[in-house]
């Protein structure tokens, strides 16, 4: 049986962590001159990915279900 190999792309993006795990916020790379200053400190702060998409990444991540 060959080993099962990780989406390399989704290991850029999540990372795991005790609370779940965490993705990045869209919408903070560019044009950020229109965006108000609370609007960016939001964006800041890391997320969570929902619990609908979990089964999913964790299978990509390679961690399994």
């Amino acid at each position: 049986m060959p080993k099962m190999k990780s989406v390399k792309g989704a290991v850029k993006r999540f990372k795991k962590s005790k609370g779940g795990i965490k993705r990045g916020s869209a919408f903070r790379s560019h044009i950020l001159t229109k965006k108000s200053p609370k609007t960016k400190r939001g964006l800041k702060a890391a997320k969570f990915v929902n619990s609908a998409n979990m089964g999913n990444i964790s299978m990509m991540l390679g961690t399994g279900v």
